[in-house]
């Protein structure tokens, strides 16, 4: 898994280093011209805060206020950036070329969202990024389309229902406008994915609320404890966004 996530093979993008620093053109993508590197500025960050791992216990905290909300997605992005640099790095059997194709493009997404998140928490607040995590991905058989794509599912679901979850407590609103952004494209690959299950299933009755048809959205707690077990370190979110 380490040759995986480390392998440097800076020019695959999705298969850089967790710690990379994202390439500017990527970064801007997700910025956009309008709220640029300037709004980026974090207002009341404790400069004393630290985010990193206690030592020698090994868990992460991922701090408070809006930097707490941007290591939240950004530990989630992660997770989501290590899952599809191994189905790539090791496509399931039978794999088609046109998944092949549109599991590379979701593998690129989540590396540039992973790094767009590692790039404003150091450009804000620097020293306040978590670290690189380490995936446990063991229960997960990358040989079995079955296995993939049911793990795939679970972890957009969960990405999307995180930043529906997180949005009210993000107080600066041009991290709140770029969160929007990135969830949309969460949720394009939600349904793409349950397609692939079970095509036409784009958007089932345990996602979307049938009579309000809204999204589910997920507290902090609860995505953190189903993404627990997917993580080797213990992940800390109680002061998330407070």
């Amino acid at each position: 898994m380490s040759k995986v996530l480390h392998s440097g093979e800076e020019e695959a993008g999705f298969a850089a280093p967790l710690t990379a620093p994202i390439q500017r053109r990527s970064f801007m993508m997700y910025t956009g011209a309008a709220v640029g590197i300037t709004a980026l500025a974090l207002s009341g960050c404790d400069d004393d805060e630290d985010n990193n791992v206690t030592p020698g216990a090994g868990t992460v905290d991922l701090g408070s206020g809006d930097v707490g909300v941007l290591n939240y997605a950004y530990a989630l992005e992660q997770l989501e950036a290590a899952f599809y640099a191994q189905v790539i790095a090791t496509p399931y059997a039978g794999i088609s070329a046109d998944e092949t194709k549109y599991m590379t493009a979701i593998a690129k997404h989540e590396a540039i969202h992973r790094d767009f998140f590692k790039k404003a928490i150091d450009t804000a607040a620097p020293g306040k990024a978590i670290q690189g995590l380490t995936p446990d991905f063991s229960k997960i058989d990358f040989t079995s389309r079955t296995s993939v794509l049911t793990y795939a599912k679970t972890f957009e679901d969960l990405g999307v229902a995180a930043y529906n979850g997180a949005g009210k407590l993000i107080k600066d609103t041009n991290y709140l406008l770029i969160a929007g952004k990135i969830v949309s494209v969460e949720a394009r690959h939600a349904a793409y994915i349950r397609d692939l299950i079970n095509n036409g299933d784009f958007a089932s009755d345990d996602i979307v609320d049938p009579t309000t048809g809204l999204d589910k959205a997920m507290e902090v707690a609860d995505v953190l404890k189903a993404a627990q077990p997917f993580v080797k370190e213990t992940i800390s979110g109680s002061n998330v966004g407070k």
